[in-house]
């Protein structure tokens, strides 16, 4: 834990001086000035005039550079300290009380070495400065409280800003894997589908032009329509609005799932149940999965002639089952990694459960299992 704080480095972006912080240093020398002047022993005042100039200058840098602030600050003082100890009849300086502010932003914005070596430094000077003002025991615990209560404070308001930051940082993570999930589901699909047809028109070509002819029409109205679902998602992020990322879909949908055999992966689609009053983020799921099922089956089921996708709605839930006839295989192509940890996160949002893997009666099988009803988030 020690090293871990020793280690700690210092907090990004901090503040850019403000006239807040020029006139911060002018009144502490204004006050030390009029302090000065209203005394009736102004023998010291030229060494009281540099050490409260001095600093008001490192408040300046006490963001930036609050080690070096803390050091000059607090060791000018303690050499004015060590001499009225040796003086004896030297007062002190209320206009350095800016002192207590260099506590907090030493814990605020120092790296952990600096907070360590400036608390230490600070340590050093509070048993001088307390020698050389003589007061009670009362007043000596309250001044070890006042730099303890500033430096305690910077330490708290660092760590509340550092939690801030990684709430932020954690929605922008939620953010960019949804962004990632939603075009892998809505376009990614549909432009494997294009590809897919693009070569089964390439060996159409030669022995049946017209069946390579069709085979065009379907790549250019797969690409239109990917092409609108695209503008429909970037139209959402730029207008930044609480809607669905992907185009709404629904169960009645994954009947579009549905080819036939040939030059490409054939796939037979049967729906039973009332689907219609299903709602509609699960119906949208629902499609959502099987759509990349396919879409993973199609690329990746080694030896298939077919897939089968079952939709079943119960009372209470509704269950989707695709399974392909490919030679049987614990596992699939790393490339299918990202789809099948997004259908999960679908189906687990909704309060939902998917399972996919090797099925024992050969092929691969992805069963999901929704409730009517989204789970409220």
């Amino acid at each position: 834990m020690v090293a871990g704080i020793w280690a700690e480095p210092r907090p990004a972006r901090p503040p850019v001086r403000v006239w807040r912080d020029w006139a911060l240093s002018s009144a502490l020398v204004a006050i030390s000035l009029v302090e000065i002047l209203l005394r009736d022993d102004r023998a010291w005042a030229p060494l009281l005039v540099g050490v409260s100039v001095v600093v008001a200058a490192c408040l300046l840098w006490r963001r930036t550079r609050p080690l070096a602030a803390v050091a000059v600050a607090f060791g000018t003082v303690l050499a004015f300290d060590i001499a009225r100890i040796a003086v004896i009849d030297a007062t002190g300086l209320l206009g350095i009380a800016g002192l207590l502010v260099l506590p907090y932003a030493l814990l605020r914005w120092g790296a952990g070495r600096e907070a360590a070596l400036g608390l230490g430094i600070i340590l050093v000077w509070l048993p001088v400065t307390l020698v050389a003002d003589p007061t009670s025991p009362a007043e000596k615990i309250a001044g070890y409280g006042f730099f303890l209560f500033s430096a305690a404070l910077g330490a708290a308001v660092r760590y509340r800003a550092r939690s801030h930051e990684r709430d932020i940082e954690q929605v922008r993570l939620r953010q960019r894997n949804e962004l990632a999930r939603e075009l892998h589901d809505t376009v990614g699909h549909r432009v494997l589908a294009i590809a897919v047809q693009a070569q089964a028109g390439r060996a159409l070509s030669a022995a049946d032009p017209q069946r390579a002819l069709a085979t065009l029409v379907t790549i250019e109205e797969e690409a239109s329509r990917t092409l609108r679902e695209m503008r429909a998602l970037v139209g959402v992020l730029r207008d930044g609005t609480d809607a669905d990322l992907a185009p709404r879909r629904g169960v009645a949908d994954v009947e579009r799932l549905a080819r036939p055999g040939g030059e490409v992966l054939g796939v037979r689609v049967r729906v039973s149940g009332d689907v219609e009053t299903v709602e509609p983020a699960v119906g949208t799921a629902l499609y959502l999965i099987a759509a990349e099922a396919v879409t993973n089956a199609t690329r990746h089921a080694s030896g298939a002639t077919g897939v089968t996708v079952d939709v079943t709605a119960s009372r209470g839930q509704v269950r989707l089952r695709v399974r392909d006839d490919g030679a049987a295989t614990t596992t699939r192509s790393p490339h299918a990694g990202y789809g099948l940890r997004g259908m999960a996160e679908r189906a687990s949002l909704l309060g939902g459960t998917l399972r996919a893997g090797p099925d024992p009666d050969g092929g691969w099988s992805v069963d999901a299992s929704l409730p009517r009803k989204a789970r409220a988030s």
